[in-house]
């Protein structure tokens, strides 16, 4: 498996480890009243499972099986960046509604995360062939 990969994956795991602990939390707050500022954890819990998780993990699995080129995976840098803003814009949206003050950090993850997938798309473009090419 390659570097790039074995990273997406574990951030994924992270990101899906840390959202069902903040799904978790929701869910004992309804049996067992903790505080009703618990319910503040709502959107960071989708948004670490949906995008954090799920989109991180297809990213990785995705560069790992897609064709090679000539035993090649070609220029991985874009395939890096796209991990790496992946997660910063994930991170970013998930604290957006802890830091009100900051009111451009849930637009300026969405940008990241809008970013990490272009980049991706430019870098699998290239390998996605039909068969017998």
């Amino acid at each position: 498996m390659p570097r790039l990969s074995i990273w997406a994956v574990r951030l994924a795991l992270i990101n899906f480890i840390t959202g069902f602990t903040f799904g978790m939390l929701m869910l004992w707050n309804k049996g067992m009243f903790i505080s009703g500022h618990i319910w503040r954890l709502l959107p960071a819990h989708m948004e670490l499972l949906l995008l954090g998780w799920t989109a991180q993990l297809i990213l990785g699995v995705a560069f790992w099986i897609l064709p090679r080129w000539r035993s090649s995976r070609g220029d991985t840098r874009p395939a890096w960046a796209a991990v790496i803003f992946l997660n910063l814009g994930v991170w970013l949206v998930a604290a957006a509604p802890f830091l009100a003050w900051l009111t451009p950090l849930s637009l300026l993850g969405r940008t990241l995360e809008a970013a990490a997938a272009a980049l991706f798309a430019l870098h699998a473009w290239p390998r996605v062939k039909p068969p017998a090419v």
